[in-house]
């Protein structure tokens, strides 16, 4: 798709920043790392040791899903501490009493009351919620609360009452691209559970693959998948498995447009001319938009919907369906003279009142089977039914236009996740802007946010370091207050919720290492590993230029290997922030032995890269971090000698970074700014 292509209280201080969250006393045995935060938090004196006593226990309603997330809180408790704790729910009193009121909706939905309270004493904590989506969620934050200091690990005195600001908080993950295994769904999911995500939406179909088993209409899979794609048994398992966290899962089957996979099989679909309607059709291998478009005019094209949706909608009970919807050229539409006709007849002047014709024929066959239409911007248009849900890719105002029709919607972009743009970008885009002029009933129709994971540049190694930590960044913009806001401190945080991500099942941190070490070819790779720690991949659109990527090219270079903005970028923002409004001596000694890192670093990690046909095209990135590291050393000693610098050397140091910003091997320095502040300051 070319448009995911271009397109009063607690403090808790660190030398990142200073973040208040609503709370009335302090407590200095408090580490505040909870994300999100919660929305009412008050820290008060004392704590609960963890200790082989501990136990958990339900003590109003329970049933099965409350006991499971009961255990898989202990499991994950006793392998976080070392304790040897019970790991099933206990009878009777307990050190973690659990009331939740009822089990919540039989079909979870956007209504579902998620909030939870938490209080935390000296005798034991109780976690109270009126659903047990509500108690899964309070789970993770018991979890993120536990501390340690040296001998013990225990939970800080605390009483927090939450609740999400937004109600969709979701995550697409295009499997149509890059498929991707069982797995890789599952510890997704289990990341979005701990960051209180609850919707996983699942791109199952675009022109590069149909991923869902039919078993009306078996050439869907059968000729339009290459052989990948889940079983109707696996997607039952997934959306059990997301039940089970308090997440729904939301199907997106691509239609009219982005429809080649399915007319693979099923030609009669098309809307092209001529006996085989267009075809023969195949799995697109390129990346862009298409001319095949399903036929709006023919009433067979509805009834094969008909018995397709009535199949998948007993495969998926939510209530909501995503239809897709986007980017359709009208190519076809335009090119047939029947369907060109039909227009005129019914005074269908464009190919967007063609499609919203093609929309309302097909409302009342998803409404038939009690699911809501959501479609992406292009199906906002003149006569669309107010039922249906707009997800928009063209940003706020496309949003907000939606709302002042009175449609409900949801903000994707911008979280577009392939852009690789920083946690910061995203963090800082909220649904309902600061000083925003919709109504308050207008904003009470933006439902919230979804990241979005366009899988065109992806594989099942890749895709963890894609999604996190950057998710975590955007779940708290979409569950917190809007006045939780700092970047700083979120980014504090981040870095520690990054490694409890990594403690439930995610790869994104490790994997890393271990495509270091198969691009070195050795295990030696701790100057590659200097290296990378600097570098970022360049974004989606950025690739497709530069490297004319297809469904076929392989994923397996330096940009595959390193990470969306790395703890680099903003820790040498504050290093060098700090140095130079005040010079701090901490922050002068990390940014000295920084620099140093990457002067020793560059010329081995050159060594490797000239060795290793993989590794060639990046390899000037190695040469530019020592001169990097040589622009920062020397830039530190002209400011502590405080000495003017030879003439030319700031701008022969500027011309170092220029040319370190150029793209080189499809990855990117994440360091340049701050160090161009740097030089900028010694030169004055």
């Amino acid at each position: 798709m070319i448009h995911r292509l271009i397109a009063a209280g607690v403090v808790v201080a660190s030398t990142l920043g200073v973040l208040s969250v609503n709370a009335q006393t302090s407590s200095s045995a408090f580490n505040n790392t909870l994300m999100p935060q919660p929305a009412h938090l008050t820290v008060n004196a004392g704590s609960v040791p963890i200790t082989p006593q501990f136990t958990a226990a339900a003590d109003k309603f329970h049933d099965a899903r409350l006991d499971a997330a009961i255990s898989r809180m202990l499991v994950r408790l006793k392998a976080q501490t070392g304790v040897q704790i019970a790991t099933t729910p206990a009878s009777g009193a307990a050190t973690l009493t659990i009331t939740a009121d009822g089990p919540g909706e039989a079909i979870q939905g956007p209504d579902e009351n998620e909030s939870y309270s938490l209080e935390v004493t000296s005798s034991g904590a109780h976690l109270k919620a009126a659903t047990v989506v509500g108690a899964i969620h309070g789970l993770e934050t018991f979890l993120q609360l536990v501390q340690n200091d040296r001998t013990t690990y225990f939970l800080p005195a605390v009483s927090i009452d939450d609740s999400p600001r937004f109600r969709w908080r979701g995550l697409m993950i295009d499997c149509s691209r890059h498929f991707q295994p069982i797995e890789v769904i599952k510890r997704t999911l289990d990341g979005m559970a701990a960051v209180k995500m609850n919707v996983f939406h699942w791109h199952l179909s675009d022109d590069q693959g149909f991923r869902m088993e039919s078993k009306v209409f078996p050439k869907l899979t059968g000729m339009g998948s290459d052989g990948l794609y889940y079983t109707q048994d696996q997607a039952r398992e997934i959306v059990a498995y997301a039940r089970e966290r308090g997440i729904r899962v939301v199907p997106e089957f691509d239609i009219p447009g982005h429809a080649q996979s399915w007319m693979v099989g099923y030609p009669e679909l098309a809307s092209g001319t001529g006996p085989d309607y267009g075809g023969p059709y195949q799995i697109e291998r390129q990346y862009g938009i298409f001319d095949p478009v399903m036929d709006p005019t023919r009433e067979s094209t509805y009834k094969f919907l008909d018995r397709f949706i009535g199949e998948m909608a007993e495969i998926f009970p939510d209530t909501y369906m995503h239809i897709g919807g986007d980017e359709n050229n009208g190519v076809q539409w335009k090119a047939n003279p029947k369907i060109q006709e039909f227009a005129k007849k019914h005074n269908l002047n464009d190919t967007a009142a063609l499609q919203t014709y093609f929309n309302q024929q097909l409302l009342p066959i998803l409404t038939k089977q009690g699911k809501r239409m959501i479609g992406w911007d292009e199906i906002f248009a003149p006569g669309l039914s107010k039922d249906a849900v707009i997800e928009s890719w063209r940003g706020f105002d496309s949003l907000a236009a939606s709302a002042k029709a009175r449609y409900d919607g949801i903000l994707a972009q911008p979280y577009y996740l392939d852009h690789m743009n920083s946690a910061e970008q995203h963090y800082r885009a909220d649904p309902v802007p600061v000083g925003t002029m919709l109504t308050p009933d207008e904003q009470a129709r933006i439902l919230g946010g979804e990241a979005c994971m366009w899988n065109e540049h992806v594989t099942p190694r890749s895709i963890d370091s894609r999604v996190w930590p950057r998710t975590a960044a955007i779940a708290e913009r979409l569950w917190s207050p809007q006045s939780v806001n700092n970047v700083d401190d979120m980014y504090r945080r981040l870095w520690v919720e990054s490694l409890r991500l990594e403690a439930v099942g995610l790869t994104h941190l490790s994997a890393e290492d271990v495509g270091l070490r198969q691009l070195a070819g050795t295990a030696q790779i701790e100057p590659l590993r200097v290296l990378a720690s600097v570098l970022q991949p360049v974004g989606a659109d950025q690739r497709y230029e530069m490297q004319h990527t297809s469904q076929l090219t392989p994923m397996d270079h330096l940009i595959d290997t390193v990470r969306p903005d790395p703890p680099s970028r903003h820790q040498l923002e504050r290093l060098v922030k700090a140095y130079l409004a005040n010079h701090d001596t901490e922050a002068r000694a990390e940014l000295t032995a920084t620099f140093e890192s990457w002067i020793a670093a560059g010329p081995k990690a050159q060594v490797l890269m000239t060795s290793e046909p993989l590794l060639q095209d990046p390899a000037p990135r190695a040469q530019q971090l020592a001169d990097l590291g040589t622009a920062g050393l020397e830039a530190i000693l002209y400011i502590e000698k405080q000495q003017t610098p030879p003439a030319g050397w700031a701008q022969g140091k500027l011309a170092v970074i220029d040319q370190a910003a150029k793209p080189v091997g499809l990855v990117r320095f994440t360091v340049l700014e701050p160090l161009r502040d740097l030089v900028n300051a010694a030169g004055k």
